[in-house]
């Protein structure tokens, strides 16, 4: 199954909440995110269905290796296009906002041509 966007931004907020919390609910998600609960838990499913992360008996989930390989990678490229967004003058909260959508659709070539540019230019 090929994951949609909305999927991918899914499994980065798991990401980033298990690395704030002990444990992550999908009402985490809803109080982080402002979706409603029916949305989050429609797409919290769908992840589980694919593959992409376990929900244990209390409702706490957590990243499958295939989840957690696509988390790590969306979360990367957000923060590594918002640090350069930064530093070429745009504000901070429209730095996110724009990595925000980048982060979906830039080629993994294109990223990584910035990720060595960045490494030759530090």
């Amino acid at each position: 199954m090929t994951l949609r966007e909305s999927g991918e931004m899914y499994l980065e907020d798991i990401l980033v909440l298990s690395r704030q919390k002990e444990h992550v609910r999908s009402i985490d998600i809803v109080n982080m995110t402002g979706y409603s609960k029916p949305s989050v838990s429609r797409a919290v499913n769908l992840l589980k269905k694919s593959g992409y992360l376990f929900i244990d008996s209390d409702g706490y989930l957590t990243l499958s290796d295939s989840g957690r390989e696509i988390a790590e990678m969306i979360y990367e490229r957000h923060t590594i296009l918002a640090e350069v967004l930064e530093n070429i003058g745009v504000p901070h909260e429209l730095a996110v906002a724009d990595a925000c959508k980048i982060e979906h659709d830039i080629s993994p070539e294109t990223f990584d041509a910035i990720k060595n540019h960045i490494k030759e230019h530090s």
